[in-house]
């Protein structure tokens, strides 16, 4: 049985919808939003991960662009950077729209799809991005942001993150009240980046299915981004969505060492090291020839999803592959061409196709669908929220 070819098959009638895609960031970073400089019609290999052929090769069919900022932009200066994403992301779909759908509702990924176009939907990457605002948040969901990750890879003023110091031990009173505040709006409560607290928190609180844009499994590589088994095993009550990354240094337990010694290099050179620029894959490069990389594969990837089917269930599992976010890819997953791989490798484990149409596509729809669902029960009782940090939490943590 040829399973690659299967595999296209399955993908031209359920399409991958992709949770998290740093595109805009890399946009920002390599050429200052210049998208004659990084023309996505044009094949970017070797300068970034995503271009449109390798979409279509993808069997991509939805994609949560990240409008994420670094979170050392605070204060205004991280909404000013998170409305420029915003921007980037509508000029894309201006500048291709026989590819590119803009898309608000699960409606719109449908529509999407009989049209032959790739639904793009937005994802803000962190709660800087709104400033301890409630009324920042709802104009971001006016402008089309679907998802908000509640933290990045540093606290916030009411939230901790997986990679820093706990300080709440979860979510403050504001940061309840921020979920509860997504619930009405009908914006997705997005649990990757967070500390394990904040997802139990988040999850009891939240009246609508939460997602993870781009997080795996705990139980097969320890590391503070992946999903911890009780969590994963609460999403079906939730309704929520766990969707698998592929960032080797959360997925494959020889590779977390390596990058903690890679990203001090790249720190060393005076770079960041979410930095992907020419100049830092050069500095990337150097240092993997001196030191070989583990290599994550596509069978890497297959294992968490073959646990958090396990463990969650399959109608509670998607694909959140972050691309253009990260400096190295899986073998066989180089780029977002690469899907189709991966759903070979998990025909070749016994996957059903009905299995499969539920991870590629069908469950981020009924996600969204659902937390649509929520928001006009949640806007039938009660108005927009007003609380401040300054009330529900006396004062700022920093």
């Amino acid at each position: 049985m040829d399973h690659l070819a299967r595999a296209h098959e399955l993908l031209a009638a359920h399409p991958i919808v992709d949770g998290h895609n740093d595109l805009p960031w890399a946009l920002r970073e390599q050429v200052g939003y210049d998208l004659d400089a990084r023309d996505i019609a044009a094949d970017q290999r070797g300068l970034l991960h995503t271009d449109l052929a390798r979409l279509r090769a993808g069997g991509v069919g939805g994609q949560f662009w990240s409008v994420y900022v670094r979170t050392d932009l605070t204060g205004d200066a991280a909404v000013s950077a998170t409305l420029e994403q915003i921007d980037i992301v509508a000029e894309l779909i201006a500048r291709y729209p026989t590819h590119l759908r803009r898309a608000l509702t699960a409606d719109d990924l449908e529509k999407a799809r009989a049209q032959g176009r790739i639904a793009s939907l937005m994802g803000a990457e962190g709660g800087h991005s709104i400033n301890n605002s409630l009324g920042t948040l709802r104009a971001l969901y006016e402008l089309g942001v679907r998802y908000m990750t509640l933290t990045h890879n540093d606290n916030i003023d009411w939230a901790d993150s997986a990679t820093d110091l706990r300080r709440l031990g979860g979510l403050s009173a504001f940061g309840h009240e921020v979920v509860r505040e997504m619930n009405r709006i009908g914006m997705l409560v997005d649990l990757s980046h967070v500390a394990d607290g904040v997802m139990r928190d988040a999850i009891a609180t939240s009246t609508a299915p939460v997602i993870f844009s781009h997080s795996s499994a705990r139980a097969v590589c320890d590391h503070p981004r992946n999903i911890p088994d009780d969590v994963l095993a609460a999403l079906p009550a939730n309704g929520g969505v766990a969707m698998a990354t592929f960032v080797p240094k959360f997925v494959l337990p020889a590779a977390v060492a390596w990058t903690q010694a890679a990203d001090r290099n790249m720190r060393e050179h005076g770079l960041h090291h979410l930095d992907t620029t020419p100049q830092a894959m050069r500095i990337h490069e150097d240092f993997e020839a001196a030191h070989p990389r583990p290599q994550a594969t596509v069978a890497t990837i297959a294992d968490h999803l073959d646990h958090m089917r396990e463990v969650a269930g399959v109608d509670h599992i998607g694909i959140g592959g972050d691309y253009d976010g990260t400096a190295f890819t899986p073998y066989g997953l180089e780029d977002v061409s690469g899907y189709p791989n991966l759903i070979a490798e998990l025909l070749r484990r016994n996957w059903s196709e009905g299995e499969l149409a539920k991870l590629t596509w069908q469950n981020a729809v009924r996600v969204l669908r659902d937390a649509e669902a929520v928001a006009r029960d949640e806007q039938a009782t009660r108005g927009p929220s007003h609380a401040t940090i300054t009330e529900l939490d006396g004062r700022r943590i920093r």
